[in-house]
């Protein structure tokens, strides 16, 4: 066979290598990257090669030392035949040129290092890699078939690698089997979503309403209650037209019954469960009140929910560690938390900040204390406190009176006004 014949043909083989060590890598990669979840949709919808890519992800160890035995083979036999392929190729050229044989040995095996390294590197390495990284469902299917019978082919040798590894990982103190498939954490999901807002795949609202959802249940009862000061309750030593005049004047859905105060509720009353009655001086709360529930202050929201949805009740009273009730819960203080602030026909609430000029905003003393560090940028709060009004009481050290200066990290909040020793308004502006 002649030379240039022959070399040609070497030079042929070593591009099916450096095909093959792609074929490797990309099969190698997208093993990696897939998730095992979207394997198993692909063998929900019928997807050719389905099956066999999800053959090889439950054989993930053996599969990655399958690929690692293919990367080697081909790179060794690459190193073996590519070099004096490509320089038997080039001598001719150089003699033809009349380069003295030492140097045109030496440009000669420049060359075809050159060609050889950028082949490997290009079409072998990168190229697959990449591709198999940005889509490694259709990279796999692709590679299912032939990988698996390779694999197949090298099982006992495959079997042995797998067991000096794993002897090799016991020596160093890494224990179990293939866990390539992790979950991922609540850290790693919230970073996920937020790349695929950023890349159009969700839209803002879907995002916000994610993260609500991973924060709905490190939220606890106290946080989103209605405090005992604000709640409205029917007194019942008061007269039914007193009653009846406070429920026109607040509009509410659902109202305690006490007897004189918190300390002392009797049951829940709804509002429809007036309708049709006479409703004079005779009347008794007690024949349409439903007995009351009470929550520690303590349980998460997600167990509030689920006590709203077995009871069919939704007012809870909220009662602290001595069993004083410091505030109720309704349903649609839970569902906020999740969809955000929902306002009826006759809700009247005003934002908890506003802007008040530059560098300065009115709060109100109820505004939830994260959200005022997250708005203005302060410190979070040391203390266990769940208002502005309580961040400022324990700053302050002492009751809190109209007119009062506090520092807060760069902002000067002023007392506009007090309620039942509770800072309601205040003024908070950047200090100069």
């Amino acid at each position: 066979m002649p030379a240039w014949l022959a070399n040609s043909l070497d030079v042929l083989i070593a591009i099916v290598l450096v095909l093959l060590n792609g074929f490797f890598v990309a099969a190698e990669f997208a093993l990696v990257k897939v998730r095992g979840t979207r394997v198993h949709a692909l063998v929900k919808s019928g997807r050719p090669f389905a099956s066999t890519a999800s053959w090889l992800v439950e054989r993930m160890d053996g599969a990655l030392s399958a690929c690692q035995l293919g990367i080697t083979i081909a790179s060794l036999a690459l190193g073996w035949v590519a070099e004096e392929a490509f320089h038997g190729l080039l001598m001719p050229v150089f003699e033809k040129l009349g380069i003295a044989a030492d140097v045109s040995h030496i440009i000669a095996l420049v060359i075809a290092f050159t060609l050889i390294t950028s082949l490997h590197l290009v079409i072998g390495e990168q190229a697959p890699k990449i591709f198999a990284i940005r889509r490694p469902e259709t990279m796999l299917l692709w590679c299912a078939m032939p990988l698996k019978m390779f694999y197949l082919c090298t099982f006992p040798l495959m079997t042995a690698l797998n067991k000096t590894t794993s002897y090799l990982l016991r020596f160093v103190g890494i224990q179990g089997g293939s866990e390539h498939d992790t979950p991922h954490t609540e850290d790693e999901i919230r970073a996920l979503v937020h790349q695929a807002s950023a890349h159009g795949e969700l839209t803002s609202s879907e995002q916000q309403l994610i993260h609500r959802v991973f924060e709905f249940d490190d939220m606890v009862c106290r946080h989103i209650m209605v405090p005992r000061g604000e709640v409205e309750f029917f007194d019942i030593n008061k007269s039914i037209n007193h009653c009846i005049a406070q429920l026109r004047r607040t509009k509410h859905t659902r109202y305690p019954v006490c007897d004189g105060s918190l300390d002392n509720v009797l049951g829940i009353v709804h509002v429809k469960d007036l309708i049709g009655l006479d409703l004079d001086e005779s009347f008794e709360w007690k024949s349409i009140m439903r007995p009351p529930r009470k929550m520690p202050e303590n349980i998460p929201i997600s167990k509030v929910l689920r006590q709203f949805q077995a009871t069919h009740q939704l007012m809870a009273l909220v009662i602290d560690e001595y069993g004083t009730v410091i505030g109720v819960v309704t349903l649609e203080n839970v569902l906020e938390q999740i969809i955000g602030e929902v306002e009826d026909e006759f809700d009247v609430e005003q934002p908890s900040i506003v802007p008040d000029g530059p560098d300065q905003w009115i709060v109100q003393g109820s505004a939830p204390v994260d959200e005022v560090v997250r708005k203005l940028k302060i410190s979070p709060a040391a203390a266990d406190v769940d208002t502005f009004s309580g961040l400022l009481t324990h700053r302050a050290e002492r009751l809190l009176n109209p007119g009062d200066r506090i520092e807060l990290d760069g902002l000067l909040a002023e007392i506009m006004e007090v309620r039942d020793d509770r800072a309601v308004r205040v003024r908070v502006s950047r200090s100069t």
